[in-house]
């Protein structure tokens, strides 16, 4: 790594008597992007607030290189942060928003006007930029926010769930075009916290995950999504999140709910009779087969369908392409592939056994 990288040591965080960082040790780059990728109260935004200055840990260091940046207050780290809840300056047009950081750093007006003319092209707010805060919608103003943040001159640029307030067509283009972004930003660290497994996917580089303040995995976004640590990974990074069934090896068969037994496969023959939890990505369930159950809930999801099934004790979800939509109570036949399946200790939540790695489509680059 870079003798610049970023690393966090035995970093903890608690406020009124709450934990919400707990043991955080992590090395960063020096640049590129990475993501962390938790359910809402992850810790996801305590730790961005730490490395922006916001936050101070009640022990642990945060450096760059020899550099403890636990040192150096807020307004002095090149930094910028673009919040879930967008913060602009109520009394400035957007074009003064934008420009308001490089107009601080004393930037050239022909420097100001090229970086506003692509900012805003990018972001689409050309015919915004003589209009206050209070005369834009919501997502208007977040991407007035997200702007100014990517104007701005700065080593960490920290985003928490940028696009949340965003109408589902524009994320979708801002998702691809932060990629190209990013990819270019070759003297500064992008990091991205989300809880979409789909824009860590398209967003390539590093991924944390987080789980209740504690760093559950961390690793190359596509080795992440191949080798899932635990149960808790598996379910935080995939959409729909994998399914995740108790069930036994017995008698040369795998036996799990509604008396569904399965042939063991090549790659789980050498564990020994006992419980497990199995794991199956919805996409990796077909529709159609010797196994029935009852549909819960039929969802549309962009340009696929999501099925919910009742099994006793558990559900089972299964991803279809295509819009296929089912009467709740509908019987459902359907077959698991089973060279796709996923091991995990019953206990623990440990992973075991994975399967061979493949290309997913649709899932970006993975």
């Amino acid at each position: 790594m870079s003798k610049k990288h970023y690393a966090m040591r035995n970093l903890n965080v608690a406020l009124g008597g709450e934990i919400h960082l707990q043991n955080i040790n992590i090395d960063l780059p020096q640049s590129g992007v990475v993501t962390i990728i938790g359910r809402t109260l992850a810790g996801k935004t305590t730790l961005l607030k730490v490395m922006a200055g916001l936050q101070g840990p009640q022990s642990g260091a945060f450096t760059q290189g020899e550099t403890d940046l636990l040192k150096i207050p807020a307004w002095k780290r090149k930094v910028g942060m673009v919040y879930q809840q967008f913060v602009n300056y109520p009394h400035l047009d957007v074009r003064q928003n934008i420009s308001f950081p490089l107009k601080r750093a004393k930037f050239s007006e022909a420097d100001i006007a090229r970086k506003l003319t692509y900012v805003t092209g990018l972001l689409g707010l050309e015919d915004y930029l003589d209009r206050r805060p209070a005369e834009l919608s919501g997502g208007q103003q977040q991407r007035v926010a997200l702007a100014r943040s990517l104007v701005k001159e700065t080593d960490l640029l920290l985003l928490d769930e940028p696009l949340v307030n965003l109408d589902y067509k524009l994320r979708e283009q801002l998702r691809e075009e932060f990629r190209r972004i990013f990819s270019q930003s070759a003297d500064r660290l992008v990091v991205y916290a989300t809880t979409d497994p789909a824009e860590a996917m398209i967003l390539h580089g590093q991924v944390i995950i987080m789980h209740e303040g504690r760093v559950v995995q961390s690793g190359d976004y596509r080795d992440v999504y191949h080798f899932p640590a635990n149960v808790i990974a598996a379910e935080v990074y995939n959409d729909p999140p994998m399914n995740l069934l108790s069930g036994e090896i017995e008698a040369g068969q795998i036996h799990l709910a509604d008396g569904l037994k399965l042939e063991i496969p090549a790659h789980l023959k050498k564990l020994e009779a006992g419980t497990y939890v199995f794991g199956i990505r919805a996409m990796d369930i077909e529709v159609g087969g010797k196994s029935k159950a009852t549909l819960a809930l039929a969802e549309v999801n962009g340009s696929s369908t999501i099925y919910h099934l009742n099994l006793t004790g558990s559900s089972l979800v299964i991803e279809r392409e295509g819009v296929h939509p089912l009467a709740v109570g509908t019987p459902v036949a359907f077959s698991l592939d089973t060279s796709r399946l996923y091991v995990f200790h019953a206990l623990s939540g440990d992973a075991l056994v994975f399967p061979a790695r493949k290309s997913v489509s649709g899932q970006g680059d993975i």
